[in-house]
């Protein structure tokens, strides 16, 4: 056997494509040919998604299809600890590992596949491999989960939390912006509880070694820096001082998840409306240009149609920039899955609707007030169709989106950085002229 040729398939989340990425790394370095097609592949790799029943579902169909192009088939990821389904549902499956687990998967490929001697081990740029566009890339700083939230099952599938080196994060942030990287987003779990698992151990002169430690070292390498997934604790109004500062984009993702202080306490999440109505006033004073996401849970267990007439308040006195929503869905293992007064699919829907309709209107009135702004924006597309671009306010695949218009002649690149005035808005999207240096 000569070069053994791999098909990789990654599904989920940013944070399982991270672990794609040091997957396709390891498997290049020792000499495996990777692509993102069945075609002419050797063996399959699919990286799965476990996290509700949808995810299981299109991950074992995705499973099924890379068995019909190919008979050799490795499953990974979030779904891996579901072993006797996967064998179930697709009993040739040649090996399976958990998530988190590119050296696992590097074992088995080197038991089923061994490549012969005197394959030479394949060169990858410093950092790894990035999944994404040139120009962003995802820094994910500790895998797994310490919350007991009851709809969720991250803890059960990644483990507890586990904060990475923060010496290592840096290094590969260097990495990824000397490769021309102009936006890092910072991933995890919890982000707000870095360091916390390892008693914030310093690096880099920095006695503690926490999530603003890392974010000082980070915010020296002057691109945009994007944090996701942040608790509302306490401290983390260091963190909008930090945006405030201009060191960190002045963009806060924190899942609320409700509002209603009885749903709060059935998913064991902190805080109520009028906590958090509090604690994003003050934010706001501290950063007053702050775009905020977050997301929530409509057809909890338990959740009346007071519990959900509060959130509908809630969202119209908050009034957050960025919100998405979901149903909520049973999963194996959730303790909420097994709690009385489930909510029937109808009425989910039926909420959810209703939600989305007020937070549209949200929405379009805050994409309104911005016609007329000038933006910095981060050019993602072009194309025969057009500049795609994002703005601070902006995260990748999660939010709108701001579609350019050039001056005759005037060059446009994926990952330039511009200036833009906006000319016209929709619910979600901008659309505007770039302003010429």
């Amino acid at each position: 056997m000569g070069a053994v040729r791999v098909g990789f398939i990654s599904l989920g989340c940013c944070k399982n494509l991270v672990d794609s990425q040091n997957i396709i790394t390891l498997l290049m370095q020792e000499g495996y040919r990777v692509s993102s097609t069945y075609e002419r592949a050797d063996v399959v790799i699919v990286n799965t998604c476990g996290f509700i029943e949808d995810s299981v579902r299109e991950s074992l169909e995705v499973i099924g299809e890379a068995l019909d192009h190919c008979p050799n088939v490795i499953v990974t990821g979030c779904l891996g600890p579901s072993r006797e389904l996967i064998l179930s549902t697709w009993p040739r499956v040649k090996a399976i590992t958990g998530p988190h687990s590119a050296p696992a998967v590097l074992e088995e490929m080197r038991r089923l596949f061994a490549l012969p001697e005197g394959i030479p081990g394949g060169r990858v740029p410093p950092g790894g491999i990035l999944l994404t566009p040139p120009h962003y890339a995802y820094l994910k700083i500790s895998e797994g989960c310490s919350n007991k939230c009851t709809f969720c099952i991250i803890p059960k599938l990644r483990g507890p939390l586990e904060s990475f080196p923060g010496e290592e994060l840096v290094l590969r942030a260097r990495n990824y912006v000397s490769r021309g990287v102009k936006e890092l987003m910072v991933v995890a779990q919890d982000t707000s509880a870095y360091g916390i698992d390892r008693g914030y151990p310093g690096f880099l002169g920095h006695e503690r070694g926490d999530l603003y430690a890392l974010l000082e070292e980070l915010s020296k390498l002057e691109v945009w820096l994007r944090v996701h997934y942040a608790y509302p604790y306490p401290h983390v109004t260091r963190l909008i001082e930090m945006m405030a500062a201009g060191k960190v984009l002045p963009y806060m993702d924190v899942p609320f998840q409700h509002a209603s202080k009885h749903m709060m306490q059935l998913m064991k999440r902190p805080g109520d409306a009028d906590r958090i109505l509090d604690t994003v006033s003050g934010w706001r004073k501290i950063c007053p240009d702050i775009t905020i996401r977050s997301s929530f849970i409509v057809g909890f267990p338990g959740e009346t149609e007071d519990d959900f007439r509060e959130l509908l308040d809630f969202i119209r006195e908050i009034r957050l920039d960025r919100v998405g929503c979901f149903t909520f869905s049973p999963m194996a293992g959730a303790p909420a899955s097994a709690m009385p007064d489930q909510i029937p699919e109808e009425v989910k829907r039926e909420r959810y609707n209703r939600f989305m309709e007020v937070q549209k209107q949200i929405s379009a009135e805050k994409m309104q007030a911005k016609l007329g702004t000038v933006q910095e924006v981060l050019v993602d597309t072009v194309d025969e169709k057009g500049i795609i671009s994002r703005t601070r306010a902006d995260a990748p695949d999660i939010d709108g989106v701001m579609y350019l218009h050039a001056p005759e002649g005037f060059r446009v690149r994926p990952g330039d950085l511009l200036r833009a005035r906006v000319t016209d808005s929709d619910e979600y999207d901008l659309e505007g002229d770039i302003i010429v240096p």
